[in-house]
């Protein structure tokens, strides 16, 4: 088949992996990148010997691509992603798919108006782990689901926001960049969240975002869940260094972020120790578990995404993570911000 020719908008932390892969990957070519500022323009055209483009309309107009990956700051997502539905393109939103829920409502139904193949960038559906820990879910081996566990606490260094100074404003802060893929995977693994309640600080970071968050909640089918977040703390209890799927950071194999538990038996994440009891019918905590390592085949989630987008585009796959998808994350997300502001726990809606 042939090759499909794609656009990256915003060669930053994400979008250079996203050009990393593309220009790896067989099926893919790389086709032109967006980025408006004009010496970083001139040194990526240079460094990749593709044209680069001050902003989406113009690249558009320009370039024909099959597909879009938008890897831009939060706030720009909205303005982009209309030019290119506008355009027809497919296209690949980073998440969130926007930093504004408003604008988010109005882009889901622009993008199902005009019928665009879109799809958001929470990569982390796309890990074989959590493939794995659902179908475990699914599977009734944990009976019903009674509590989720989970924690994202990590320290990123000062210079993570010299280079980016909107991650200290509106728009950025981990609730919204780090939290919301957290939101996707408890959707995925536990169902729907109806209720939250949370409380924030800014205390150690002093930016106007906050740096510590501690969330309870509320899920559709009466399980209840806890989660903690922090971009201050020293502890390896988050995604990124206990499933050691990005070689930039610091893997610690021993230690587990999520923790589903049911009636019948309990699942850590990401090692995936299943603990169950023997004989389901005398559940006791008298009695021991029976401890198994549930086996799995590993990928880079972010290379998965990809192939997803390539099948998307040419009509061999649905859509892993839709618009809609990413619309109920930043839902989720919003009146997590709102109930820490008004110590409130808040309905989600549907």
């Amino acid at each position: 088949m042939s090759v499909l020719r794609l656009v990256v908008v915003g060669p930053g932390l994400m979008g250079m992996k996203h050009i990393e892969l593309v220009r790896a990957d067989p099926r893919t070519e790389l086709a032109a990148i967006v980025q408006p500022e004009p010496v970083h323009a001139r040194s990526l055209a240079e460094a990749l010997g593709v044209p680069v483009f001050g902003d989406v309309a113009a690249c558009l107009e320009s370039v024909r691509p099959d597909g879009l990956i938008l890897a831009s700051p939060n706030p720009f997502h909205f303005d982009q992603a209309r030019t290119c539905a506008a355009a027809g393109v497919p296209m690949l939103i980073e998440k969130p798919i926007t930093d504004d829920l408003a604008e988010a409502e109005a882009l889901v139904e622009l993008i199902e108006r005009a019928g665009i193949k879109a799809m958001v960038g929470h990569h982390r559906a796309h890990s074989p782990l959590v493939s794995a820990a659902r179908r475990i879910v699914e599977s009734g081996r944990l009976g019903r689901l009674v509590a989720f566990q989970g924690s994202a606490v990590f320290r990123k260094p000062d210079d993570y926001f010299a280079a980016a100074p909107w991650r200290t404003r509106a728009g950025g802060g981990p609730i919204l960049i780090n939290l919301i893929h957290e939101i996707g995977i408890m959707r995925t693994l536990c169902g729907e969240i109806d209720a939250v309640q949370a409380q924030t600080s800014s205390r150690v970071r002093g930016h106007a975002v906050e740096d510590t968050a501690a969330i309870t909640v509320s899920f559709v089918s009466g399980a209840l869940g806890v989660f903690m977040l922090s971009d201050s703390g020293a502890s390896a209890r988050s995604w990124e260094q206990t499933t050691g799927e990005n070689p930039v950071f610091f893997n610690s194999p021993q230690e587990t972020c999520y923790t589903l538990t049911g009636e019948a038996g309990t699942l850590h994440f990401p090692t995936l120790r299943l603990e169950t009891f023997p004989d389901a019918g005398a559940a006791s905590w008298t009695r021991p578990f029976a401890t198994e390592v549930v086996p799995v085949v590993r990928r880079d989630p972010l290379a998965a995404q990809l192939t997803n987008f390539i099948e998307v585009i040419r009509g061999e796959a649905e859509v892993v993570v839709t618009p809609l998808d990413g619309l109920r994350n930043l839902r989720v997300i919003d009146a997590i911000q709102r109930s820490a502001e008004t110590g409130q726990t808040l309905q989600v809606p549907g």
